[in-house]
């Protein structure tokens, strides 16, 4: 006897092929229609506030989790409103698809260009953050992308309250139908269809926790656009500035706690830290921040807390800092390149020849010099908004925009000619 075909395996084709005929039709449609349909959707989102802040009641409601998460799952109106800003912005930005990449002429006289293209239909599982997938959703359309999300189930009732105003604005605008879908369920079978639907999702992003991350990569048969733990550092050099140093280091790591572009680890230089430490952890004690800090920190500050083995390479995603004392910017290289996670690392110091060379030896997916590691993020980059951060070494690292989502054909001209 056969088995029963699986619910979730059928339901994901379905969507697959209206996804892919949503595809073809976005990637012929003038950049003009795809930006229309972003201001739509934007007015959309504002008009339908109530109703998602009224769905995101219910998923706070049965919300267990830690602090930092739950900020990353609460939405109100202000945080609305900005999910409808970055749609604008996303609109405002120049078209990806119009850009000639590269062009040559041959010596037969052959005329060769590179030229963008979308990818085709993207996959998006995340968890947590509900405004994931309207910054998913507009990044897709402006790239002629078509796009699947499925959303955490902590934050359901969100996901569907957002997709049901972005799908509203984009029907007024005459967007192709099915260009944005979202998982009906919260059922897991329905990851694992998506994991394994080769011929249907040209590219799988996950956007989530360490777990999420490793499960999709594990278990995908189609490619995966990976987002990494946020393993970030600050290194304070001895050239730095303090009171630059002291305002640096709170923003990047209490600002948002929960969030992938936070410090979790400061590495201060053994020169200046009987000086600047003490100062330091008092800023951030008054935050509300706890610390694991290594030897030598604990011999300047006797009242700071050793760190275990593994908080090096620990993710805290809270406020909760790792302190290392190292002897010079090799040293800190050095400890980044153990226990990072190529996502964002920062320099804090005024000896540009010393940031320079932070920078080139980094294999970060970014680097900073001088500024908070929470300004990894697509918004702030002018994307207008971020569709991740990626930190593998194929297609594109760093924060993840329209650009991002293209891939490139080439078109070859000729006058009749034939090969020898």
């Amino acid at each position: 006897m056969n088995a029963e075909p699986d619910l979730n395996t059928q339901l994901m084709a379905e969507m697959g092929a209206k996804a892919r005929k949503a595809a073809a039709a976005l990637a012929r449609l003038p950049a003009g229609l795809r930006d229309a349909a972003l201001r739509e959707a934007a007015s959309a989102l504002r008009a339908a506030a109530p109703a998602i802040i009224a769905a995101n009641g219910r998923d706070m409601e049965s919300f267990s989790g830690t602090a930092s998460f739950g900020d990353r799952l609460l939405l109100n109106a202000a945080r609305v409103e900005a999910m409808a800003r970055g749609l604008e912005e996303v609109a405002a930005l120049p078209d990806p698809l119009t850009r000639t990449l590269a062009e040559w002429t041959r010596p037969n006289g052959l005329k060769i260009s590179r030229v963008a293209q979308p990818l085709g239909v993207l996959g998006m599982i995340y968890e947590s953050r509900p405004n994931v997938g309207a910054d998913a959703a507009a990044i897709a359309i402006k790239s002629g992308n078509a796009i699947i999300l499925r959303g955490g189930s902590e934050s359901h009732h969100s996901a569907a309250a957002i997709n049901a105003a972005l799908n509203k604005g984009f029907a007024k605008a005459n967007l192709p139908e099915n260009a944005v879908q979202i998982a009906p369920s919260t059922d897991r079978r329905f990851v694992a269809a998506m994991l394994t639907a080769s011929g249907f999702i040209d590219l799988i992003i996950p956007r989530g926790g360490k777990g999420l991350v490793e499960l999709v990569q594990r278990e995908a048969r189609v490619p995966v656009l990976a987002h990494a733990e946020g393993l970030n550092h600050s290194y304070i050099h001895a050239a730095a500035d303090f009171a630059m140093a002291r305002s640096l280091l709170a923003n990047a790591k209490m600002r948002r706690t929960g969030v992938c572009g936070a410090t979790e680890t400061l590495l201060l230089d053994l020169a200046i830290a009987p000086a600047l430490l003490p100062v330091l952890v008092e800023d951030l004690a008054a935050l509300g921040c706890n610390f694991h800090a290594d030897a030598t920190a604990c011999l300047i500050c006797p009242e700071l807390p050793e760190a275990s083995a593994t908080d090096f390479d620990t993710e805290w995603l809270d406020a909760d800092l790792n302190i290392k004392i190292v002897n010079g910017v090799d040293e800190a290289l050095a400890h980044i390149a153990k226990h990072g996670s190529e996502h964002t690392d920062a320099i804090i110091t005024a000896d540009a020849e010393v940031a320079e060379y932070f920078l080139s030896q980094l294999a970060s997916a970014v680097g900073m010099w001088n500024a908070s590691t929470q300004f990894c993020d697509g918004g702030e980059f002018g994307f207008g908004a971020e569709i991740g951060i990626a930190t593998g070494r194929i297609h594109a690292r760093g924060p993840i925009g329209p650009e991002q989502l293209t891939t490139f054909r080439y078109i070859v001209r000729g006058t009749g000619q034939v090969r020898p």
